[in-house]
């Protein structure tokens, strides 16, 4: 016995050698790397400072140089430091290619290896390791030191499998914090073959990259996963993004990353094509903390926009949530026939005049209440945005008020008359009394004053006859006097700009820029074109379309939803990403109507995620018994590691908040990283008081707005209230089931009629 002990330990010694061996071979690298770095900053600081020098020569010529020379350096620097810390994660060793060509990255090109790369005897030599990162660096003579994530010679990092493992003997991911490497795992995809790497056997070390990276403790932010990015997802980020691009997969199959990841590659591959921006969607305010930090993480910024649902709108911002009857009216279909007519009842605010009277030709002209109504009918039976009809309401009224004067019977001749009805519309048009009664019986309206107009139950019970029904038209009504906006209300208020259209407002003049002026330049220049970069900034501002949209969380949008992003994505190639067994919509139908609509005959190409990378096997399997509830047929994605820790099962005892918070508090002890507590909506902020004091890492948060967030550990508080607060709420409760990537805890009221396992009876078989 006591020799195998020291046996054991003379081979784990050995062991820690090669690990610590391997160890300092990668940080040896990485010391060369970020000394490399260093360098290209200070060449870019001197590009900076060089570029102000050329800005004191005073030419036009100069100016402009020094725009563009400040503007090139200034993302290069940017983007430099953004990438300093921990860019470098992985590392691929392959074998001899088919031929020597090399792409502009320095790497082969070959993905097959040549014949006679592994010889006879089952032994071969590596001939070429690449590192890949955040972004690419070369040393001194072009060589590659670090390869771009996105480049093609990195696809076979991510692509790679024993099954097909082209050319790639090993995968390691590198963990580092800082400058620091802390360690390595490695897959080996060729494992029949003795790789030899400068006369040395390539070692293997860890248990896999990728239950290394599933291992580690999550926190409130996104961490990007391009160190563990499988296959099937490495063929969605890599597919060419015409047309659409349709991703399916249930929880935990990496379909969030897999979009940012996209957008980072798709800026990478053609990044003239995508510089009308890319837009990302995601459904809450709290996925977007979650995953803003993960695109500068992977080499871009600026030119993707990430967005909640409920900020899609500019100068308005969702904080509150509807009840589930009020979301339900408000994201149907019915709700835009509501919109288009209270678009148009909006017209007759209270007081609004009913008789016009001018004094034109010496006569003093009327027009009475019916003839006002009829004109106003006749001026909105056109197709045109309401704000967009009133030049025409204008030409109405004047047309009623010559007929009404006579005028047009006096001359015969044409041109004498085209000059007398020319002066006097000139004369009723420039009468205070005119415009004043104008302003008032056809008045500029806004999105958010129809909205407040449709506060009134009384008037939005004439607009929405036949459309709601009066349980709705009262709680929309008493929803819409709240102070704040609701997602849903988002939404209206962006279908109300499409029907009330803007009107024309005159282009305002650009101001001298200061520079100009101290340099004499404005008699050369009177009014300075704006440069480039002023452009591009200007027009990411007033950005309302973009070239490619990122629908995240897919299934969840109402068909108004899919109406507002649809706008914005007119010209747009796009990738919708979604779960329908995560819906949290209650008719799944009439939204995908509204999403075929939104992406018109464009082409559809679809993918399915099929491996679950987030629950261990023993949470995937409880949740299952509540997806067969809430959708008969469906099946789970496949869980990849299981744990051995089963999900624990709580009664309330004295106090349902004394329990949640034994339960979170005890999860904290068993786990590294973050724990959320997943309620019922109505019960978010109780839930918050109940955790008050316990520290950073756990929150509490509705059930609605878990969705594509995940923690170490997770209590689900009442699953029979969740399932029952709406008609999707199984889908809701199989969502907040989802959640934990280590241990999940349920918690049981009496609604949830447990058994004397503590087992509600939604979870029991």
């Amino acid at each position: 016995m006591a020799a195998q002990v020291q046996q054991g330990t003379a081979l784990g010694s050995v062991h820690d050698s090669v690990r610590e061996r391997e160890i300092r071979t990668e940080q040896e690298h990485l010391d060369r790397v970020y000394r490399r770095l260093e360098e290209k900053i200070h060449e870019a600081e001197f590009l900076m400072n060089d570029a102000a020098k050329l800005g004191q020569v005073g030419t036009p010529g100069a100016l402009a140089e020094r725009d563009a020379q400040v503007f090139r350096a200034g993302i290069h620097l940017n983007r430099l430091h953004n990438e300093y810390e921990d860019f470098l994660f992985g590392r691929i060793d392959l074998l001899l290619g088919k031929d020597g060509k090399k792409g502009p990255d320095g790497a082969y090109t070959a993905v097959e290896p040549a014949e006679g790369a592994v010889r006879e005897d089952g032994t071969a030599e590596i001939a070429e390791t690449l590192h890949i990162g955040r972004i690419g660096v070369l040393d001194e003579e072009y060589a590659p030191l670090v390869i771009d994530w996105r480049a093609p010679a990195a696809a076979p990092f991510y692509r790679a499998t024993p099954v097909d493992p082209g050319r790639v003997v090993r995968r390691r991911v590198i963990r580092s914090k800082g400058r620091r490497v802390l360690g390595v795992e490695d897959d080996l995809m060729r494992p029949e073959l003795k790789a030899l790497h400068d006369g040395r056997e390539l070692a293997v070390l860890g248990d896999g990259a990728l239950m290394a990276a599933l291992g580690q403790a999550r926190t409130h932010t996104m961490r990007d996963i391009v160190s563990s990015i499988q296959a099937e997802q490495d063929l969605v980020i890599r597919a060419p993004a015409a047309s659409v691009t349709y991703v399916e997969g249930g929880p935990g199959t990496g379909k969030t990353a897999v979009a940012l990841h996209r957008a980072a590659y798709l800026l990478y591959q053609d990044r003239r094509r995508y510089a009308g921006g890319i837009l990302i969607v995601s459904p809450t305010p709290l996925l977007v903390a979650y995953t803003e930090g993960v695109l500068p993480s992977l080499g871009e910024e600026g030119q993707v926009a990430i967005r909640a649902m409920g900020s899609l709108v500019d100068g308005a911002e969702a904080t509150l949530y509807d009840a589930p009857s009020v979301a339900r009216a408000k994201g149907s279909y019915r709700m835009l026939k509501v919109l288009r007519k209270a678009a148009r009842g909006a017209l007759e605010p209270n007081g609004s005049p009913t008789r016009l009277r001018v004094v034109a030709l010496g006569r003093r002209l009327e027009l009475e209440a019916e003839e006002l109504e009829r004109i106003r009918r006749t001026a909105l039976s056109g197709t045109a945005p309401v704000n967009l009809l009133r030049p025409r309401a204008r030409r109405l009224l004047l047309d009623a008020l010559w007929a009404k004067s006579g005028a047009a019977t006096r001359h015969t001749d044409p041109e004498l008359a085209a000059e007398l009805r020319s002066s006097f519309d000139e004369d009723i048009t420039d009468e205070d009394d005119f415009i004043a009664f104008l302003d008032a019986w056809w008045p500029e309206l806004t999105p958010r004053g129809v909205l407040e107009a449709m506060a009134d139950e009384r008037r939005l019970g004439r607009w929405a006859r036949r459309i709601l029904n009066p349980g709705e038209v009262r709680r929309v009504a008493r929803s819409l006097r709240r102070e704040g906006l609701s997602v849903h209300d988002v939404a209206m208020l962006d279908e109300l700009q499409a029907v009330l259209g803007l009107p024309a407002r005159p282009r305002k003049k650009r101001e001298l820029d200061p520079l100009d002026q101290l340099t004499g330049l404005e008699e050369l220049m009177p009014v300075r074109e704006e440069s480039q970069r002023e452009r591009a900034e200007r027009l990411a501002q007033e950005r309302t379309e973009y070239a490619h949209v990122i629908v995240d969380e897919a299934q969840d949008l109402t068909p108004m939803q899919w109406r507002m992003v649809g706008r914005r994505g007119r010209h747009a190639t796009w990738t919708v990403v979604g779960d329908p067994a995560q819906s949290s919509w209650s008719d799944p139908d009439e939204a995908a109507e509204a999403r075929d609509e939104a992406l018109g005959t464009r082409p559809r190409r679809r993918f399915t995620l099929t491996v679950n990378y987030r629950n261990p096997a023993e949470i995937a399997e409880l949740a299952s018994k509540v997806l067969a509830l809430a959708m008969p047929g469906s099946e789970s994605p496949a869980a990849v590691r299981s744990t051995g820790v089963q999900p624990r099962f709580s009664v309330v005892r004295d106090s349902l908040a004394r329990t949640v918070r034994d339960e979170a508090a005890q999860l904290l002890e068993r786990v590294d990283g973050t724990v959320g507590v997943v309620v019922a909506m109505n019960r978010r902020a109780e839930a918050a008081r109940w955790l008050e004091g316990l520290g950073d890492r756990v929150v509490a948060l509705g059930s609605l707005e878990a969705k594509g967030l995940e923690y170490d550990a997770t209590v689900v508080v009442s699953p029979a209230e969740i399932a029952d607060e709406s008609p999707a709420g199984l889908r809701v409760l199989y969502v907040a089931l989802t959640r934990a990537t280590q241990q999940l805890t349920i918690v049981s009221g009496e609604r949830d009629e447990p058994d004397a396992h503590g087992v509600p009876d939604l979870l029991r078989d």
